[in-house]
């Protein structure tokens, strides 16, 4: 049993709560998924079974998208609705539509991002969510005296000796203000990897001097991967079968990178670890297997990964181009 598993995520359990409760659906050990949903969140989870876990580094480079609803008048430690509040609550007039319209301008295109203190960053080798953790305990117990400011990487009083992640650029195609209710906002938007829904909110928060912070999160696609191909998690769970044949097999992952098949003697060197040139390959799906009609079988070099396939359509691993040669070094092999 090996492959994708694109799960719909219910809002509650953790992402790892999810590989748990899987594993036991699948009766398989090696599960894993490709990158973090907070538990507030529902929506595409991918997972990957079996062989498939040794995929999981080429997973989770990939554009999301999100609908989210962010809730103006309070900033909360975590960003979201499951954090502590941070100073009073906003006592004024709420925004107009035009106002948040012109807000978001400054969250569109590439620009710096400060991810929240709760997320899964490393710190000094630590998770940044455990120091956070550390933090508001020892507020709670009068050890700091409680932060003023509304921002995340201000949730640790002034005077603790903790670290912070530090901003990453961050790239926003589209931001879209769905609706306004009162204090509730519906933003739907399409993001790079590594961008945090929950920091867009507390920072939208800042920019409208009302504070803010995520109330829901709906992740709608990952990568390639949307909720149309997904099974929802108390689904899966009701139909073990059912969630087999979900499994989308190794062949079929990974449609984005180049494709090349090899010949026997590729496969064999393939396995052995050994540089494939032109005698190992064959040609690209799509491509034209009159050879002589091409300058060199080999992908384009500045492709960085490649799947390699065997004649009956196996997938034996992914390589990368070893230049200046064009070669190609087969550095995961499923085989």
């Amino acid at each position: 049993m090996d492959g994708l598993l694109i799960i719909d995520k219910p809002s509650g359990p953790t992402s790892h709560d999810v590989v748990a409760r899987m594993r036991r659906v699948l009766g398989e050990r090696r599960v894993g998924h490709t990158g973090t949903l907070d538990p507030l969140a529902s929506g595409v989870l991918p997972l990957l079974v079996g062989r498939a876990t040794r995929l999981a580094r080429f997973m989770n480079t990939s554009g999301k998208a999100y609908e989210a609803v962010v809730r103006l008048g309070v900033s909360t430690d975590t960003a979201d609705a499951e954090g502590t509040p941070i100073g009073s609550r906003f006592g004024g007039a709420l925004p107009s539509r035009d106002h948040i319209e012109r807000a978001l301008d400054a969250f569109r295109g590439t620009f710096l991002q400060q991810p929240p203190a709760f997320s899964a960053k490393k710190i000094g080798g630590q998770r940044s969510y455990k120091l956070a953790r550390d933090t508001r305990q020892l507020c709670s117990r009068g050890g700091g005296a409680p932060p003023q400011s509304r921002t995340d990487a201000d949730a640790a009083p002034p005077d603790a000796a903790s670290p912070r992640v530090l901003p990453t650029h961050v790239i926003v195609n589209r931001l879209e203000l769905v609706a306004l209710d009162n204090d509730l906002v519906t933003l739907s938007l399409d993001c790079s990897a590594g961008f945090y829904v929950r920091s867009l909110a507390h920072d939208l928060g800042q920019a409208l001097g009302t504070g803010a912070h995520l109330a829901q999160l709906r992740r709608s696609r990952s990568g390639g991967l949307t909720l149309d191909a997904s099974i929802p998690l108390a689904d899966a769970e009701a139909d073990p079968a059912r969630a087999q044949a979900a499994i989308v097999p190794l062949a079929g992952m990974l449609p984005e990178l180049r494709t090349v098949v090899l010949t026997p003697d590729g496969v064999r060197h393939a396995v052995q670890g050994r540089h494939l040139g032109p005698r190992d390959l064959g040609f690209g799906i799509g491509d034209s297997e009159d050879k002589s009609q091409a300058e060199s079988p080999l992908p384009n070099p500045e492709s960085p990964y490649v799947r390699l396939f065997d004649e009956a359509g196996a997938l034996v691993g992914i390589a990368r181009p070893s230049p200046p040669s064009g070669s190609l070094h087969p550095f995961v092999v499923l085989m």
